[in-house]
């Protein structure tokens, strides 16, 4: 097994096509059907079978398509780390952020690591906490935003910041910062809601609970942008961090106010590996990204959100 095998494999996973694999790896295509071939002989197993939407990775397949992509961006990253550069940090650090997040830190992060640490490569990734502690525990991501998270056998979570629950409504129904909205009162109306097992749905079920309330889900959906969007249109209220529709609020397209009886809060953490060594990229990473995540709450541009020290509870009821 070699690394122009493990390249081959990578790509043609990718693209689904070897014809197209071999362009972008700039070799013939014969070239590429040889080096998957030879890789099968040496495992003993068929790697991709061939179907009217192209080449797909069997089920062995995607377990070697999985392990090669992680050993060629070890690779990568090695190589940037030791290349020769006196007294300035490189490396190329994997960041997963929470979508809600991703509006309010994307930008600020990656001009402040351009200005500060320009030997650094930044590789963003959005997804829920589920997900982006899934690709952490994988070692697909060298840090991530988590929340309501402790420390595990695995994982080192530091608490950043926790912040309030806010329910959210078209402009017309008036809701404001200063004017909490009830549980009761949010649930009074259809309801767009994250999928059952999403971590916000487990707090918002929770709440639902402890307030007596049934709710009228009208939709459920895996995606923070669609929730905003079908409140928009009319569809019903729903209930989001306040980091995620502080922009839309301040344009008008949507109105929010902070939840109450209960109030829910929700824990921000900076989660990275336990185990092996950390690189100095990564550390210079992690030390700006909680840097920006302070300064935008006490600049007031993170609703509802205070800092957060270890012990903190990350809900209240």
């Amino acid at each position: 097994m070699d690394i122009k095998q493990l390249k081959a494999v990578v790509t043609v996973a990718e693209v689904g096509s070897v014809t197209h694999a071999a362009e972008l790896l700039h070799l013939v295509q014969p070239a590429v059907t040889r080096q998957i071939r030879t890789l099968e002989r040496e495992l003993g197993v068929a790697l991709f079978e061939r179907t009217r939407q192209g080449m797909r990775p069997t089920e062995a397949g995607a377990i070697v398509v999985g392990h090669a992509r992680r050993a060629l961006n070890e690779l990568e990253r090695a190589r940037a780390e030791v290349r020769p550069s006196p007294g300035v940090v490189t490396g190329i650090v994997t960041v997963g952020l929470l979508e809600s997040a991703t509006d309010l830190l994307a930008e600020p992060l990656v001009s402040a690591i351009a200005r500060d640490h320009p030997g650094v490569e930044l590789r963003l990734m959005t997804a829920y906490s589920g997900h982006l502690q899934q690709w952490l525990d994988n070692g697909d991501l060298d840090l991530s935003l988590l929340y309501n998270l402790d420390s595990t056998t695995s994982l080192n979570a530091r608490p950043l910041v926790r912040e309030n629950l806010w329910v959210v409504a078209p402009p017309p129904a008036g809701l404001r910062a200063d004017c909490p909205v009830t549980f009761a009162q949010a649930a009074g109306h259809p309801l767009i809601l994250p999928a059952s097992g999403h971590a916000l749905r487990t707090l918002i079920d929770g709440a639902a609970v402890r307030a007596e309330s049934a709710m009228d889900i009208a939709v459920q959906t895996n995606s923070m942008g669609v929730q905003k969007q079908l409140v928009m249109a009319g569809h019903g209220w729903t209930i989001l961090p306040g980091v995620g529709i502080a922009r839309d609020v301040a344009d008008g397209r949507l109105s929010a106010a902070p939840l109450c009886e209960p109030e829910v809060w929700r824990s921000i953490v900076l989660g990275t590996p336990r185990a092996g060594r950390t690189p100095p990229a990564v550390e210079v990473v992690a030390q700006a990204l909680a840097g920006q995540i302070d300064s935008a709450v006490r600049a007031g541009r993170w609703p509802s959100a205070r800092p957060q020290t270890p012990g903190t509870a990350a809900q209240k009821t």
